[in-house]
């Protein structure tokens, strides 16, 4: 047993010297076999809703016409998921140190799907669209555009100039562009019937094949790769639109094999889509952040105007809690007003935390105690801490504000829960500064550049969207100077400075941004998603999206043994 035993140890010995000299004796210039992109393949995608219109002026209100107007149409420039613009249809742009003119260069080789060059002849066209679309593009943004003087310097190069100087200019800048020489015979009236909606020309990735049709209705959209891109040409031949009900018609219909992706994975059947091994879930923050206003000018109700009144109502909800149980995890917490991950947004930002305790000792502090009269509510000087919390009539919403309520009962403080529609919550209570608290989600959805003033500077507290009334000087200066800046590291250093002071004052409570789940099979690669300007963001790397690929060797710098 003895002679048997040492032999055993030397032939694991020897089988372990002979594994360590064929690891460190491997042959030099080996790299892993890695896949290399190629051209090919359909991808089929599933869009919740009904076709409307191919046409990028008239797709504000149908996102699933959006989704499908990001592959076919172009703007003079984009921006990434930080908030930052990129050029697209341009390739160069100016801007004059007052800020109040932008020249802009399209490029040479921009061409519509028809062959036809792009020329800044399209962007006037289309820029006349938008000022006297009366009934198909909103008011504000008609009202803007006629402000805005635009020139044309040759077939290739615009001029605008700004009545005056306006940071946030190139947000207006990522509208699809339309041709002129297809459709300037048109009035806006006459565009809207047009058959140019249906057959549609743009200058984007895609170029549009045909409509899918089942008795007499429009079921999909069938794209092309275009071949002569200015930027690149697609990996993926042709993508697919199928229109579905509901998300769960959609998930059926992967099951069945008749989609590869998931425009829009709602809650109903997110839990499917993550236990399905198939599937591969993209998350991105969206524009919007839900928050808790309070009326600060608002006589009868004092305590709002405490700076530590307000943090210690901050404090005391459990935001947390409503992110994991409310909204079924499907949200960030806020720590400001403006959006993480865009480069104005501060990480320096201290998260207020849950802390009941805390919360209750800045309440005596201020004065606010329960006595033998007042066993459910705190009071100073004949003062209650009782208020009405107004929020907009949906069942998460009253989910949301019955948390909130039930929170601030522990610290004593009594709130009473008004439920009333959207449009008339902001008409008659918010526009009329008629309120005292209310919960209400702030949509940016199309708008990149971060600018905060229109919700929090002093000027906009009387008449505009500065429900609030906050009246802080400073930190109105730094939106101000931000706001007319063509510096982005100037800017960026003023919106620092407002998000500290609004971190220390909290005017309003943020809680938390909503995020969009899309969901794709596996076997696409290449793609990527970030935070979202809007849903259809999701496509902003579709050229690098792939189905098929050619095995390739990478070669590896390796030293010699």
């Amino acid at each position: 047993m003895k002679k048997l035993r040492w032999q055993l140890v030397i032939i694991l010995l020897t089988g372990l010297v002979v594994g360590i000299l064929l690891i460190t004796q491997q042959p030099t210039g080996v790299a892993p076999v890695v896949p290399e992109p190629t051209e090919g393949g359909v991808y089929t995608e599933g869009l919740i809703g009904s076709f409307s219109r191919l046409n990028p002026i008239l797709d504000i209100y149908n996102p699933v016409d959006r989704d499908i107007n990001r592959l076919l149409f172009s703007g003079l420039v984009k921006f990434d998921s930080r908030g930052m613009p990129q050029p697209d249809l341009v390739d160069s742009w100016g801007i004059s140190q007052d800020g109040t003119i932008y020249n802009f260069s399209i490029r040479s080789n921009a061409v519509w799907h028809d062959g036809e060059p792009v020329t800044a002849d399209d962007v006037i066209y289309t820029i006349e669209l938008l000022r006297n679309g009366e009934g198909v593009v909103p008011e504000d943004l008609r009202a803007f555009w006629k402000e805005i003087e635009v020139k044309r310097l040759d077939a290739r190069v615009l001029q605008f100039l700004l009545p005056e100087p306006f940071a946030p200019f190139l947000d207006y800048l990522t509208f699809g562009i339309l041709p002129n020489h297809l459709l300037a015979e048109l009035t806006p009236e006459e565009l809207v019937d047009a058959d140019f909606n249906l057959k549609p020309v743009g200058s984007g990735p895609y170029q549009f094949d045909h409509l899918l049709m089942e008795n007499d209705q429009i079921q999909g959209v069938v794209l092309s790769a275009f071949e002569e891109h200015y930027l690149k040409k697609p990996f993926i031949q042709q993508v697919v639109f199928r229109y579905y009900a509901d998300s769960t018609a959609a998930l059926a219909a992967f099951e069945q094999g008749e989609i590869q992706g998931l425009g829009k994975v709602t809650e109903d059947i997110l839990p499917e889509v993550l236990n399905d091994a198939r599937l591969a879930l993209y998350t991105g923050r969206q524009p919007q952040l839900s928050l808790v206003l309070f009326n600060l000018n608002n006589p009868e109700l004092p305590f709002f105007q405490d700076a530590a009144i307000r943090r210690a109502l901050m404090l005391g909800i459990n935001r947390q809690w409503i992110v994991d149980h409310v909204m079924e995890g499907q949200a960030i917490l806020a720590d400001g007003p403006l959006f993480p991950g865009t480069w104005a947004f501060f990480d320096g930002l201290e998260r207020p935390p849950f802390d009941t305790e805390q919360a209750v000792n800045l309440l005596k502090e201020a004065g606010y105690a329960i006595t033998e009269e007042s066993v459910d509510v705190r009071v100073k000087e004949e003062q209650r801490l009782e208020f009405n919390l107004l929020y907009p009539d949906e069942p998460r919403n009253k989910s949301i504000a019955e948390s909130i309520q039930r929170d601030w009962k522990r610290l004593g403080v009594q709130v009473e829960l008004e439920a009333l529609p959207y449009e008339q919550l902001v008409q008659e209570r918010l526009d009329q500064r008629n309120y005292e608290a209310a919960l209400i989600s702030l949509n940016l959805t199309r708008s990149p550049d971060p600018d905060p003033y229109p919700f929090w500077d002093q000027a906009q507290a009387t008449g505009g969207q500065n429900y609030s009334q906050w009246d802080d000087r400073n930190a109105s200066e730094y939106l101000e100077r931000a706001r007319i800046s063509v510096d982005p590291e100037e800017r960026a250093k003023m919106y620092r400075n407002f998000q500290l002071i609004f971190s220390q004052e909290l005017p309003a409570l943020p809680l938390f941004y909503p995020v969009y789940n899309f969901a794709i099979d596996r076997g696409v690669q290449g793609v990527q998603m970030g935070p979202l300007i809007d849903p259809s963001d999701r496509f902003a790397t579709v050229t690098d999206w792939f189905l098929v690929a050619r095995r390739s060797v990478e070669p590896t710098a390796t030293s010699a043994p």
